[in-house]
């Protein structure tokens, strides 16, 4: 084990609290925070902190070490009980819209930045999530109970390895005391086992942090946070030799750059998000990073069985705002929130709504380009893809009727077509239907007469163009694999690891992480995570629905 007196002096460069104004009040209440970027506060220590989970490849990037027997000692630092020099912990302030409503001051409430690690790799902040009350906390404790550690713990380094835009997650650290939450908010709260994740990325600046500061006219505040982003996390944005203006102000120009990046990120990663099934569950304005990263894992899941209505969030079960298939327009909508607040940089609508279409535009490029991946096929424009009256939708709405015609499961649906002989003109009914029976939830005789021909005239299309374009069989199974994962984080699976380690026992948690380095892999060993998801998953509790309690 790697004692803390062992470790090389770790170089943090805190430029967030070095470059924004801090809240003069330093002892920790809960208020309103105005004039400031946030709060300086300290974790909470905890009674009994244990090492339960450690992702190697995140540690690599910040220097730490790999091993976790050999990281245990660590878990007092990412408990919050001790800091580590160098590190000044804070809590930012920041605002947003919940589910269409401009809920005002929000912050920090339970996260708690240690500081900023520049490495070889980049700039990395930690955050700690669960370490402990902050003046943003309003009527919470500042806890995370375990069930909700797991999840982001694993579904952010599952997105990593996805190919998805994400922040990252270094530790998971068992509190050794309860925290009680109410689940389901139906009165029946429990005690549940506390823990505490370590969140890195390179910021965890969001769309909330520029709303509060632009909805109380603060926009001296407001110009600095900008300031601070571009020059720190956008300084491609800056031209060589940059001077900015008299007043030391950068030129509007570069605030419609910035934002301009921002769409294009945003775009990039919910098109991701689409390719992959991901559904994030509540996509309020402060859980939007302006890097273009998937941040705050709360109630997200994978689609199963396809239906662009679902969504995972109880909160959000009777009006449906954050479902799959809304994803894209609801960040569409974000982006225009955030444009709203940085309109005082800019003095002019036009240039920012003009990035909201380069957002619309980078969406529907990339989305072709990952759809034509998934069916293995090179790059193709959506006019040649035409709707035809006399012979039926074209290829990408074709896939959609099919897998919306019975409960099919899109993960299992995608990656079974690369068994579809589709090279072949002359391949039988059943020879082309029999590689996606495993995707199907019902029994034949439980589905719509019209599924089968509708099913086989999609595949045919789909086998016409293959042929059309002569593509090796090989590569383009290979091109497949890579675009279509055989694993996901499906909510029953990071359940059943939570129920062990609620138990005592972490090791689901770490075969999962080790599963979900390789989603693309055969990984036979471990087939029985690429099936279906059971039954009896399907209304358990964790399992469907969550909630936003954690």
């Amino acid at each position: 084990m790697v004692k803390l007196a062992d470790l090389p002096p770790l170089p943090f460069d805190n430029s967030f609290i070095d470059q924004l104004p801090a809240d003069p009040e330093t002892d920790n209440y809960r208020r309103a925070v105005h004039g400031a970027g946030f709060s300086r506060v300290e974790p909470t220590p905890v009674r009994d902190p244990k090492l339960i989970a450690w992702a190697p490849e995140v540690a690599a990037l910040l220097g730490l070490p790999e091993d976790q027997d050999q990281a245990a000692a660590l878990a007092e630092v990412f408990a919050g009980n001790r800091t580590l020099p160098g590190m000044q912990p804070w809590a930012a302030c920041y605002g947003g819209h919940q589910f269409g409503n401009w809920a005002q001051q929000l912050g920090d409430g339970r996260a708690i930045s240690l500081g900023e690690l520049r490495t070889d790799a980049g700039r990395w902040e930690l955050q700690l999530k669960g370490a402990g009350p902050t003046p943003y906390s309003r009527q919470g404790d500042g806890r995370a109970v375990l069930r909700s550690s797991v999840r982001e713990f694993l579904c952010s380094e599952a997105m990593h390895h996805l190919g998805v835009p994400t922040t990252r997650a270094l530790s998971l650290v068992t509190t050794g005391e309860e925290v009680v939450r109410d689940m389901f908010y139906d009165g029946n709260p429990r005690p549940e086992p506390g823990a505490i994740v370590c969140r890195v990325a390179p910021a965890f600046l969001r769309f909330g942090n520029y709303e509060l500061p632009s909805s109380r006219g603060d926009t001296e505040l407001l110009r600095a946070l900008a300031d601070y982003a571009i020059a720190y996390h956008f300084p491609e944005l800056l031209p060589d030799g940059h001077d900015p203006g008299s007043d030391g102000t950068l030129a509007p120009e570069l605030y419609v750059a910035w934002f301009h990046e921002v769409c294009r990120r945003s775009a990039l990663m919910v098109a991701e998000w689409m390719r992959v099934g991901f559904v994030h569950g509540v996509m309020n304005t402060d859980n939007m990073s302006i890097l273009g990263l998937t941040i705050d894992y709360g109630p997200y899941g994978w689609i199963d069985d396809y239906d662009p209505n679902w969504t995972p969030n109880t909160t959000d079960a009777a009006h449906r705002r954050y479902r799959f298939g809304a994803q894209p327009r609801v960040t569409m909508w974000n982006l225009a929130k955030f444009a709203t607040a940085i309109y005082p940089l800019v003095g002019e609508a036009g240039p920012l709504e003009h990035g909201i279409e380069q957002f619309a535009q980078a969406f529907d490029a990339r989305s072709m380009v990952n759809f034509a991946n998934k069916l293995g096929l090179a790059p193709f424009d959506p006019s040649e893809d035409p709707e035809d009256p006399s012979s039926g939708p074209g290829l990408a709405n074709g896939a959609l009727r099919v897998l919306g015609a019975t409960p099919t499961d899109m993960t299992i649906f995608y990656r079974a077509l690369a068994e579809v002989p589709l090279a072949e003109a002359d391949a039988s009914d059943e020879a082309l239907l029999a590689p996606l029976e495993p995707a199907y939830y019902d029994e034949p005789s439980a589905r719509p007469p019209e599924l089968r021909a509708n099913t086989l005239e999609w595949l045919r299309l789909l086998g016409a163009r293959v042929r059309r374009d002569d593509l090796d069989p090989a590569r383009r199974r290979q091109r497949m694999h890579a675009a279509n994962p055989k694993y996901v984080l499906r909510n029953y699976m990071a359940q059943e690891a939570i129920d062990l380690a609620e138990a005592g026992d972490p090791s689901r948690i770490l075969e999962l992480l080790d599963l979900l380095r390789r989603p693309y892999d055969e990984q036979p060993e471990r087939e029985r995570f690429a099936g279906r998801r059971p039954d009896w998953a399907k209304h358990k509790p964790g399992c469907s629905m969550l909630s936003c309690s954690s």
